[in-house]
């Protein structure tokens, strides 16, 4: 089910929305992917947010997601319920545990339980989906293959073939037009994300990032995206602005 959450682009005189190209820029409201919104812009795009309901056991990212669209102005922002959960086999999306404080070595290594299967297919299929009924040929998503938790669809070799499925199996696609994802943050160290986010005038104190906040939405400093986070920031030499519990 897509929930549209409001237009906020201009309109022309007969009620027509007037934007720059389109892009579908998938957001979840943490760090990587607000910073991909601020680059979409900066390219020139009108940006379609898509964000996701799927079953994860916090909604506080989708709050994010809604005040990063609200600040950058997007022309849409949709929420799709997908229920991922139904299906299990994560830790985002069930009771198992969190993992927490692990070091830098364990998470470079092997694929967590924080993995949900097949996420981010799905989320780009969905996102294809919509990027072809608005006539857009540019999808945006904040996968990185340095700063990671050894996800396997966060990888270049992933990117590239959906890529090419997606000009195979959409009316857009054999007609002509090419069908590009970008993933601008890709070969990024958080370090380096965290920089450009900066320069384009991010705040990072409206995104969360963890996978355990508390019920009023602070991180809990331990788990591998904050852990990631926080790596980053120190790196970059300036404070994270996101609330934590410890």
């Amino acid at each position: 089910m897509l929930r549209n959450e409001g237009s906020l682009g201009g309109e022309g005189s007969e009620g027509e929305i007037v934007s720059e190209r389109k892009a579908v820029v998938l957001l979840s409201g943490g760090l990587d992917s607000t910073t991909v919104v601020a680059i979409a812009r900066e390219q020139g795009y009108s940006v379609c947010a898509l964000s996701f309901d799927y079953g994860q056991s916090h909604a506080i990212e989708l709050d994010a997601a809604r005040r990063v669209a609200r600040e950058f102005g997007v022309e849409r922002h949709a929420i799709v319920k997908v229920d991922l959960a139904s299906f299990g086999g994560s830790a985002l999306t069930t009771e198992q545990p969190i993992p927490k404080n692990r070091s830098a070595e364990a998470i470079g290594q092997g694929i967590p339980v924080t993995y949900v299967p097949a996420r981010n297919t799905v989320f780009l299929a969905l996102a294809l989906a919509w990027a072809e009924s608005l006539g857009a040929t540019d999808i945006f998503i904040g996968v990185n293959a340095l700063d990671y938790s050894g996800y396997p669809d966060c990888r270049p070799e992933f990117i590239a073939a959906f890529e090419a499925m997606a000009n195979l199996g959409t009316k857009i696609g054999v007609e002509g037009k090419r069908i590009e994802i970008y993933t601008p943050l890709i070969s990024m160290t958080k370090r380096q994300i965290i920089e450009e986010g900066l320069r384009l005038g991010v705040d990072y104190g409206m995104t969360v990032t963890c996978y355990d906040p508390s019920e009023t939405g602070e991180a809990c400093g331990e788990c591998d995206a904050c852990l990631l986070r926080l790596k980053g920031f120190l790196e970059a030499g300036v404070d994270d602005p996101a609330r934590y519990q410890r």
